[in-house]
């Protein structure tokens, strides 16, 4: 592995939709990033099979998190040092984070019961009503049930009452809950910020340094990821990179910097950024 002054993790789920163009820049960026030797780590709430499109169409090649942090994939050789908890998933090296399936499931139907709020998991749709209710051609409707950790479900005329009631008894179970649009997810013990974690003490151990951590995201998948990186950078649809209405928690992280996604040069400046500014303060 070359010497990096950095790792970045990126939430890619707004960046490279699973329909339509990617954002403008993105594919000059990685391969900028790949020049200067920093890898860039994907973080997505989709699934290892889901991804794998995502992946291949931008020649990624490094690792990424799946199933908004139920575990870690590896490409096949990339760290010399093997991991001391792994399961192999597909061609990956996993280091898994949450509870494989059908753990989740099984978890699910339980607290369906306990709570009396019915459920619907895309596991148990056909594939004609898989595609239905996902809105998705039948070969990619599939591929979005087909998980390794979490449940995908949809509650089934619930209240909102109900449905709070339903989430807040999974909570008290330790459960993660995620809402997708009209679907959820839960996962057991999945934790962005203990893959992040696992993952970064890996890069430490084959560079022998602490490489610094950013994380770079759009307001909406920042909560998480922000707080588990040293530094980050901020993506605004705004005009400049000073708005305002960007919500809280998305400046979690004490150095954060906002960038503009209209700025035509926005991943240029970015990499521009990175690089020579790691070893001191933002300000």
């Amino acid at each position: 592995m070359r010497q990096t002054p950095c790792v970045l993790y990126i939430a890619v789920d707004e960046l490279i939709p699973p329909r339509g163009r990617s954002v403008a820049g993105l594919d000059e960026f990685t391969a900028a990033l790949d020049h200067a030797g920093i890898p860039a780590v994907w973080v997505t709430n989709r699934s290892r099979l889901e991804f794998d499109a995502a992946r291949r169409k931008h020649a990624h090649t490094h690792p990424f998190i799946a199933e908004g942090g139920s575990g870690t994939f590896l490409p096949e050789g990339y760290f010399n040092l093997r991991p001391e908890k792994t399961i192999r998933l597909g061609r990956f090296t996993c280091v898994p984070i949450a509870e494989t399936l059908p753990a989740a499931a099984n978890a699910l139907e339980s607290l369906s019961e306990e709570t009396n709020v019915p459920v619907v998991a895309l596991s148990s749709l056909s594939p004609r009503e898989l595609a239905q209710n996902t809105g998705l051609q039948q070969r990619e409707a599939e591929l979005v049930r087909q998980r390794d950790f979490d449940e995908l479900f949809f509650f089934a005329g619930a209240s909102e009452k109900a449905i709070q009631r339903f989430v807040e008894a999974g909570r008290d179970k330790k459960y993660e809950l995620r809402q997708h649009g009209v679907m959820w997810s839960l996962a057991i013990g999945a934790s962005l910020k203990r893959c992040i974690q696992s993952l970064s003490k890996l890069y430490e151990r084959a560079l022998r340094y602490h490489p610094t951590i950013i994380g770079i995201s759009k307001p909406e998948e920042s909560k998480e990821l922000f707080p588990a990186c040293d530094r980050s950078i901020l993506l605004t649809d705004g005009q400049n990179e000073e708005e305002s209405d960007v919500a809280p928690e998305a400046t979690h992280a004490a150095r954060t910097k906002r960038y503009s996604l209209h700025d035509p040069e926005v991943w240029q400046l970015i990499v521009e950024q990175i690089a020579p500014e790691v070893s001191k303060p933002w300000k």
